[in-house]
């Protein structure tokens, strides 16, 4: 993905609209000719995704944060941005490497230190810290919350944060009434808390709306624990099992752990059931019985039925969930199936045709019908005429060697699991066999997580944004 640098057209447009200031700030645009960065004025909560490029236009990452230091009698400077480079690691980056940030983009010099962001003492970022936080007004017209973070380069070149955009309480009795905002200059207001006291998680929440779930996770991880927690208590169920699912496996019993039982078991309820056994089979067995007497019937019956399986085998590595239908179902009937949304797109590319009843354990399989293969047929043709016999089911104990094997010869994105029986069980999909295959910290990027921290000396690389006062 390339863009001019030197342009005015954003390279990244379809993250643009969330990297432009409120409506009610662009009056409040300031311009000046202080060499080539760009003084336009940005919101931290609309700058985060924005894509980051070098000179030449090849993208780099995106932007996750923005991180300032306190000062004693001035607004706080802005030293650098958190940004998410390839391998989901979040580096640092000095706002003296910075040549323009406009909407949509960020250009630098191209020269970044690869090593993993970690923050340090006096340091304070702008998205996980500081929105949330409550503030008082200077001339005694009450409190407010903080909900965005502008900054802006002052005449000597530095960014500093400039003007909050706030929230008042809210004065009327309705319960879905929100109070008057406000902008205000930093000299304006003062805090409640201390520059460490945690913001509300709400915010928080609100910014990470439209992270993806790999993201979230990554995002998640990244919070100090304490924050952490607080923002999985205020996600949706759904959410947060989404992020959970991308996260490893140890990490995922401590949040559960720090949850409580009953929302644990509504997280584990919200799982893929694969992903909800492959959990609880890391948990003691005492504690794992108790989370399944509290979850849904259904779902602890099909996260009990894997369980029973080897976490190394087809069997434990397999959804019980895959597309099931009649032989004289229509080609019709089964595209308006895999068009549901919530299907993964590894499941949706095929659908297995069995004899009565339709839900796993299922009656004998016949056979597979590719998607594929359906769009070269008309609407109302029988799926029991375009079956494909020829594709092997695995038993449940096959070794998940031989289960990566089978989906690499033949080109597959699912495999079908039996019992002796011939009864589908289930599928295995080709991103539950790369996570078995991955090492176990894929996640992170694969890097040495015992390595020595980044030996990132006190803005060393950031002369050009002066010394902290």
């Amino acid at each position: 993905m390339r863009s001019p640098a030197g342009s005015g057209a954003s390279a990244a447009g379809v993250v643009a609209a969330r990297c432009r200031a409120p409506a009610a700030a662009a009056v409040g645009r300031r311009r000046t000719t202080l060499g080539p960065v760009s003084t336009q004025r940005v919101y931290v909560a609309r700058l985060a995704g924005c894509a980051v490029f070098d000179p030449a236009g090849d993208r780099l990452g995106k932007v996750r944060d923005v991180v300032v230091i306190y000062r004693r009698s001035d607004a706080p400077r802005v030293v650098g941005l958190v940004v998410e480079i390839p391998g989901r690691r979040h580096v640092f980056v000095s706002i003296g490497r910075v040549t323009s940030i406009a909407p949509g983009q960020v250009i630098t010099t191209g020269l970044i230190n690869v090593r993993r962001f970690q923050q340090r003492g006096g340091e304070v970022r702008v998205l996980a810290e500081m929105l949330g936080r409550r503030v008082e007004f200077v001339d005694g017209s009450g409190p407010a919350v903080v909900e965005d973070v502008a900054i802006e380069r002052n005449r000597a070149g530095e960014w500093d944060v400039g003007q909050l955009f706030l929230r008042r309480p809210k004065v009327g009795s309705s319960p879905f009434g929100k109070g008057p905002t406000a902008f205000a200059d930093w000299s304006d207001v003062r805090e409640h808390l201390d520059p460490t006291s945690p913001q509300t998680a709400e915010i928080l929440v609100a910014s990470f709306s439209e992270l993806k779930p790999a993201d979230l996770a990554t995002t998640l991880l990244d919070l100090p624990e304490h924050r952490l927690i607080e923002v999985a208590g205020e996600l949706p169920d759904a959410r947060l099992a989404d992020a959970l699912e991308e996260m490893p496996e140890d990490e995922q019993v401590h949040i559960l752990d720090r949850l409580g039982d009953e929302r644990a078991a509504d997280i584990l309820d919200a799982m893929e059931p694969d992903d909800a056994a492959d959990l609880l089979g890391q948990m003691p067995e005492g504690r794992s019985e108790q989370l399944l007497e509290l979850m849904e019937p259904d779902e602890a019956d099909d996260v009990r039925a894997l369980l029973q399986y080897g976490p190394d085998t087809a069997g434990g590595l397999m959804t019980p969930e895959p597309i099931v239908l009649a032989a004289d179902a229509t080609v019709a009937e089964a595209l308006a199936v895999i068009r549901r949304h919530e299907l993964h797109p590894a499941l949706a590319a095929a659908v297995f045709i069995t004899l009565p009843p339709y839900e796993t354990p299922t009656g004998r399989l016949l056979g597979t019908v590719h998607f594929q293969r359906m769009l070269r047929y008309p609407p109302h043709e029988r799926l029991g005429t375009i079956i494909d016999d020829t594709l092997e089911p695995v038993p449940a104990d096959t070794p998940a060697a031989e289960v990566a094997r089978n989906l690499a010869s033949y080109n597959l994105v699912s495999l079908p699991v039996v019992d002796g029986a011939r009864r589908l069980l289930g599928a295995v999909s080709i991103d539950d066999v790369l996570d078995y295959l991955l090492p176990e910290d894929w996640r992170l990027g694969g890097e040495d997580e015992d390595a020595d921290p980044p030996a990132r000396t006190p803005h060393a690389d950031t002369a050009q944004t002066g010394t902290p006062s």
